[in-house]
């Protein structure tokens, strides 16, 4: 870590410290959904305060709903006051995915968190992918919920762009242009792609996802030129783009590289912390910073009278609670997440669904030694597992489904079931992702995972639109590195391995869908998905792809086709 990091890590701190006891409340903005926006520069009757002539724009990207992680929405109210009390002008932007992500944004469809952002005093904000996720008509409703401008210059819909494609701030007699550009991929990674398409099947929203860029090159270039030609001071992009090697040629990377008139590029999607100065098509140095997810970072970048744009960067949090709990801050936005907290706690009670049968992941007709329940989700078919492998499968639209053992977390009893109880299935909120492989690497990903059955292994994978045989008289041939999948040797214990009714085919290619710490992140150990192209790494979260499955396709109960606790006879396992 760079010296002036660890500085401002110190800095923060004393900032903290120092604004404990300050008014809490961000100032008033005057904020209108298109055109110029001027920045009040109100100040209280106790304490005056004489202004710098400095701006500091503070920026946030993928906070998922994470409100009350990292800095916290309270901490970055705290921080942007302070900032305030010091002389500043502060401008607060964000550059997407933040209504979704945790039950605070999946139960209320993301309006309690435009509800925050409103309290928190956003100044502009664009989409991401994410905020798509409960349909393109639900988040155009919250847009016009929003007391800040969303922006865009490439969301369209049959060619016309939804929203304005930049907003103007002036602050300090400065006039600073923030043009807001969303990732092409939303249309293929959107939980909710659907919603792009008119009732004949259709696309009728795009992001200009033409495969060569050029489309989306000349729709930033088209906004910051206009912005120029109004005589603004300053361009900021505020870009949901990311870095991921599979989202070219749409990365923030290619993006600048094809454009030019751009000061600042603020970005989002890839939840990285990149501090990046590179070349734009003229050869003219660009500065793009990401700030993180889940308010981990807050990002800043100062503007003097004099010396310019000085430094833009961010502000890190390293810690595991977060800033309001240790500092004890308490201020008008912690005030409104207690209350957001308060009632998501009632919501979570509420009956959403029920079932006619006990979904299990213990075996249903014995218990251990000391009376406890024997798991056996880890390690044999459950209705509980062809459940969740179902609901991926269903929701993904994939050839395939997989949950692994080690991810279900809870069962589900007859009678209603409430949002809590879905949720406490898959508590970690991991993302259901779709990818293309072949027939050898799904054989190989089920070997691993079959490799200590009888015992447990979290590696062991319920499946869907599958099946298979465990033949144990075959000791595994798994080769591991440290706890990674390194090889399989020798004969092999998983047979007969079915896909429909067709034996599996190794040099076929297949769709398959399961959670992004199983495809994208080895998780379990499993390495056979290694080189699969991901069709997406977004669909939507793990407990949301239950509720959605059985509120959409199950209506809305679990029936007898899932009564047996040993499941549907997916996985045999043959001990002889």
């Amino acid at each position: 870590m760079k010296l002036y990091k660890r500085f401002t890590m110190v800095a923060m701190a004393f900032l903290f410290v120092l604004s404990a006891s300050a008014c809490g409340a961000p100032k008033e903005a005057d904020n209108q959904n298109s055109g110029d926006v001027s920045v009040a520069q109100t100040e209280t009757a106790e304490q005056a305060v004489e202004k710098n002539g400095s701006v500091m724009i503070l920026f946030t990207s993928d906070v998922h709903c994470g409100v009350d992680q990292g800095f916290g929405y309270a901490g970055l109210a705290q921080i942007r006051q302070s900032y305030e009390n010091q002389g500043y002008t502060t401008i607060l932007v964000d550059d997407g995915d933040s209504i979704q992500g945790e039950a605070l944004g999946t139960l209320t469809k993301g309006e309690a968190m435009i509800e925050l952002m409103n309290a928190v005093k956003y100044d502009a904000a664009i989409p991401g992918n994410h905020e798509f996720d409960y349909g393109t008509d639900r988040f155009i409703e919250l847009s016009e919920k929003a007391e800040f401008p969303y922006i865009s210059c490439n969301f369209n819909k049959e060619g016309e762009l939804v929203f304005d494609p930049y907003t103007i701030i002036e602050a300090e007699g400065m006039r600073i242009a923030f043009v807001g550009v969303t990732t092409p991929t939303t249309i293929v990674t959107t939980s909710s792609s659907k919603s792009f398409m008119n009732e004949s099947g259709e696309y009728v929203y795009g992001f200009m996802q033409e495969d060569n860029g050029q489309a989306l090159y000349e729709a930033v270039q088209n906004a910051v030129d206009d912005a120029r030609a109004e005589g603004v001071d300053y361009v900021y992009v505020l870009g949901h783009m990311g870095m991921e090697a599979n989202a070219g040629p749409w990365t923030y990377a290619d993006v600048i590289s094809n454009t030019n008139g751009i000061d600042v590029f603020l970005d989002g999607h890839s939840h990285d912390t990149e501090q990046v100065v590179m070349k734009n098509k003229d050869g003219e140095d660009v500065v793009r910073s990401a700030c993180g997810t889940k308010l981990n970072c807050i990002g800043y970048s100062l503007i003097s009278p004099d010396n310019g744009i000085e430094e833009t960067n961010i502000l890190i949090w390293p810690n595991k609670n977060n800033a309001p709990e240790i500092f004890g801050i308490e201020n008008e936005i912690s005030g409104k997440i207690d209350e957001k907290m308060t009632v998501l706690k009632e919501t979570l009670n509420k009956v959403v669904s029920k079932s006619d049968v006990y979904l299990t992941i213990n075996e249903p007709n014995q218990l251990d030694s000391n009376g406890n329940p024997i798991r056996m989700v880890r390690r044999a078919e459950t209705n509980l597992g062809d459940f969740c492998a179902d609901a991926i499968r269903n929701q993904s639209g994939a050839d395939i489904g997989f949950a692994n053992g080690g991810g279900i977390r809870a069962e589900i009893t007859a009678g209603d079931i409430t949002y809590e109880n879905v949720i406490n299935i898959y508590p970690y909120g991991n993302e259901i992702c779709l990818i293309e492989l072949t027939g050898q690497q799904i054989l190989d990903a089920l070997e691993w995972g079959s490799r200590l059955v009888p015992e447990e292994s979290g590696a062991f994978l319920q499946v869907s639109g599958l099946s298979y045989e465990i033949d144990l008289s075959v000791e595994s041939g798994c080769v591991a590195d440290g706890s990674m999948m390194a090889g399989i040797e020798g004969e092999r214990r998983v047979k007969n391995v079915m896909v429909g009714d067709e034996p599996i085919d190794p040099d076929k290619t297949y769709t398959l869908a399961s959670s992004d710490f199983l495809l994208l992140n080895d998780g379990d150990g499993n390495t056979a998905f290694r080189g699969a192209k991901v069709l997406s790494d977004s669909i939507k979260l793990d407990n949301q792809v239950l509720i959605d499955y059985i509120e959409e396709t199950l209506g809305g109960t679990i029936g007898e086709e899932y009564s047996d606790p040993y499941g549907q006879g997916r996985i045999v396992v043959i001990d002889e």
